[in-house]
């Protein structure tokens, strides 16, 4: 079994903007933050499949790049997930190239399951932080502070399959396979 997702890595447009966040919010939210290498997108998660179905998923992927042409994206604005009540994870939302990143994330989706493939579609955002616990009030605040704030650009020109190997320190993710937006 393999574990998968379907996704683009970012640059490191936004990792200053990233560190400097981190700076701020140390005494006030606990939890595991994103290494740089690991900022990504993702359009669908798979999760575990067995290694004879990745042919399946690649060949999804490279009929959904073909169709696609890259897309440029503009980071903004910071969230939480689910909610600020229960804040398990603090993202960096999309504001240009989100209604064209949830169509992509829609096609990887629908293509992936006429290969019989499932999983879940999600909402174009970038993870930083896996919460553990937080202040309530001081995050909201955070969150007001950074509602409009403008993290970078990027080009989202390929889709990836991902690896995901859950270690004692983290996740560590290897590019599977990469194909390029050119439709």
């Amino acid at each position: 079994m393999v574990r998968v997702f379907v996704g683009f890595f970012s640059t490191k447009t936004i990792q200053e903007q990233v560190e400097r966040l981190k700076e701020q919010a140390y005494y006030f939210v606990k939890g595991k933050w994103v290494e740089p290498q690991n900022y990504h997108i993702t359009f669908q998660y798979i999760g575990e499949v067995p290694e004879e179905k990745l042919m399946d998923i690649i060949k999804g992927v490279q009929e959904v790049s073909q169709r696609n042409k890259p897309i440029r994206v503009k980071y903004k604005s910071l969230g939480v997930f689910p909610d600020i009540d229960k804040a398990r994870v603090l993202w960096i939302g999309i504001s240009e190239g989100a209604e064209k990143l949830k169509a992509l994330a829609k096609d990887v989706y629908n293509t992936n399951k006429k290969y019989g493939i499932k999983g879940d579609r999600n909402y174009p955002r970038v993870t930083i932080c896996r919460i553990k616990e937080y202040d309530k009030e001081k995050l909201k605040n955070l969150l007001k502070r950074y509602k409009n704030y403008y993290f970078g650009e990027d080009l989202v020109d390929r889709i990836s399959i991902i690896r995901s190997s859950l270690t004692s320190i983290g996740p560590i993710y290897s590019v599977l396979e990469e194909f390029y937006l050119n439709g």
